[in-house]
């Protein structure tokens, strides 16, 4: 079996317990050291019902969806009663001073409208992000390459965190040691260092999450059995597996798949699960927003079907090859469209005006992947991003919560009551749920 989990394979050093033969049959994947026998993976287990996934709910928010022409997005547009935790993307580092930046000028506005957010849910959380793909890797091998740049980092976040009343801190690094990154050899190490020494500093009350790629190319350089004691959880980006770049990636074709698959998503676990990583640490990542393509034969629409590029941009997202989970449904009621499922990628996709084709996810595929979150035991789910939902009774985290309740074992009646109790709750402050 192929697995084509990322852009493009870095470095022959071996990730630790990783079996080459689980990405692939090429020399650059087998060679002298693949054994018989490396597929057994002991995955954790847990019964149906056990309704771990709901432990963590938490959403991104993309802050730039504030300037959208359309379907713009403010802090107090967010329902806090939905969430444990809200993360706000992102924040940066500045380059000379290696201290948190703000990454748009109107973020010192909202940040204060995003903490205050928990004034609706007591029991919400709310993290600032830090990083993301086009800030780079360059600038946190910097930052960490010295304990005088560490330290000044560190320093800035704690004043950070305080002064705009954030409960902790997530770190994306995209990504440590990739060439095509920015990153450097040094980088799995100074990660580790990096990590103990911003929890000795903000303590335990104070929580640090890390951001993964789900896949194999860029994941092989964080040392994840090194970073766990130091994180509260791993942020597991369990989406864009598959995107227009299949189409230059020599290990993949040109071929529109979704880019949620669960099939791939299980395998790109099975990656932590060699190297023990505890399940309840582990958050799945799920996509409100769907990949979308532009199909080179309008009469080929079922996956593996070839793409000539990608999908037409949307009316606000305004980006070609993503569609967001509002978008998608304006689609589906414009065009009167009967989504198709593919019971076994637990995804849904749709074509329309001939040749244009995105996969995406909504209450059926999310109870199919919240299933499979608790039958693997994990801690939780985070989903990017809650700026892409539509808002109303079709909404994404609609569907993501009553996903969860059948997941769990309630018929779609009762978690639709359940759901409707806890939202009050929550916003009367009379009960954390």
């Amino acid at each position: 079996m192929v697995v084509h989990l990322g852009y493009r394979y870095q470095q022959r050093e071996r990730f630790a317990n990783e079996c080459t033969s689980f990405c692939g049959t090429t020399e650059l994947f087998c060679d002298s050291t693949c054994q018989s026998g490396c597929n057994n993976v002991t995955a954790p287990t847990c019964s149906h019902g056990s309704g771990t996934s709901s432990n963590r709910v938490i959403g991104y928010y993309e802050s730039w969806s504030y300037t959208r022409s359309c379907d713009a997005w403010e802090p107090s547009d967010i329902d806090a009663s939905k969430w444990s935790h809200l993360n706000y993307a992102f924040a940066l580092i500045d380059d000379t001073t290696f201290e948190i930046s703000q990454m748009n000028t109107f973020d010192t506005t909202l940040y204060p409208k995003f903490t205050d957010l928990k004034g609706s849910n007591s029991a919400l959380k709310v993290f600032i992000s830090i990083g993301g793909w086009d800030a780079g890797g360059a600038i946190f091998s910097s930052m960490t390459s010295t304990s005088a740049n560490r330290a000044a980092f560190i320093a800035s976040a704690k004043k950070f965190l305080k002064t705009y009343a954030f409960d902790g801190i997530d770190i994306d690094w995209e990504y440590p040691v990739a060439d095509d990154r920015g990153g450097n050899a040094a980088d799995k190490e100074n990660f580790v260092t990096f990590l103990a020494e911003l929890r000795d500093a903000l303590g335990d009350d104070c929580g640090i999450t890390a951001t993964l790629p789900s896949s194999y190319w860029y994941l092989q350089h964080f040392d994840i059995v090194n970073m766990e004691p130091y994180l509260d959880w791993f942020n597991v980006m369990t989406y864009d597996i598959h995107g227009t770049w299949d189409g230059t990636n020599p290990y993949t074709q040109a071929v529109v798949q979704a880019h949620t698959n669960l099939t791939e998503i299980d395998e790109a676990l099975d990656l932590l699960w060699r190297n023990d990583i505890d399940s309840s640490k582990v958050v799945l990542g799920l996509g409100f927003y769907g990949r979308s393509f532009t199909l080179a034969d309008p009469s080929c629409t079922t996956p593996g079907c070839a793409f000539s590029g990608g999908g037409n941009p949307g009316e606000c997202t305004e980006n070609s090859g993503t569609l967001s989970y509002a978008e998608i449904q304006d689609t589906i009621t414009d065009n009167d469209l009967t989504p198709i499922l593919d019971k076994d990628a637990a995804v849904k996709y749709i074509t329309w005006d001939s040749n244009q084709w995105v996969s995406y996810d909504d209450s059926e595929t999310f109870d199919l992947k919240l299933e499979y979150a608790n039958k693997k035991c994990l801690g939780g789910t985070m989903a990017w991003a809650l700026d892409l939902d539509t808002t109303g009774s079709n909404s994404a985290i609609n569907a993501l919560q009553v996903g969860s309740s059948t997941a769990s074992g309630l018929s779609l009646e009762d978690a639709e009551n359940t759901l409707e109790l806890k939202s009050t709750l929550k916003t009367t402050n009379t009960l954390s749920l």
